[in-house]
């Protein structure tokens, strides 16, 4: 499927894509790029996973971005039968309390890729069954590749 016809597709299932900030873009990369709100990317991750139509069923990367204002998630799923990859990113303007829904429960590859995130910027992801540091102690204080923290001791500054 082109991407084209995967925005066609996809944009198809939301009666209002508005309401849930359901964006599409191609701009500086070769996939499709699809923008929602975390209120509604649980929905979106499940039936891209399970509608014959797309069949995204593979998650290879999932990676958290502080992009200053904002902190969010950036998942790269790819459809082992279709041969597609699509781009999902969401974000939270919550630098407080920032959270996304997990996705753990659709793509077991999940379950560390976002422990992993949470350890580093913090972002907790609902209904995670083990959401925990992954490699800082427990007594870590902060998220260390968030823009603003501060480690005067462990930090080199050039």
């Amino acid at each position: 499927m082109t991407n084209e016809a995967l925005q066609k597709h996809i944009g198809g299932w939301f009666s209002d894509p508005g309401a849930v900030k359901l964006e599409f873009s191609e701009e500086g990369s070769q996939f499709l790029n699809i923008s929602i709100h975390p209120d509604y990317l649980h929905e979106l991750m499940w039936s891209l996973k399970h509608n014959k139509g797309t069949h995204l069923d593979y998650l290879f990367c999932l990676t958290g971005v502080d992009w200053g204002k904002e902190l969010g998630v950036v998942y790269h799923l790819e459809s082992t039968v279709h041969r597609h990859i699509l781009v999902v990113k969401t974000l939270t303007e919550d630098r407080e309390n920032p959270e996304v829904d997990s996705v753990q429960d659709i793509w077991a590859t999940a379950n560390f890729h976002e422990r992993e995130v949470y350890d580093f910027f913090g972002i907790k992801f609902n209904s995670h069954p083990n959401l925990k540091r992954l490699f800082l102690t427990d007594e870590w204080e902060g998220f260390p590749l968030r823009k603003d923290y501060v480690d005067e001791v462990n930090m080199v500054v050039k």
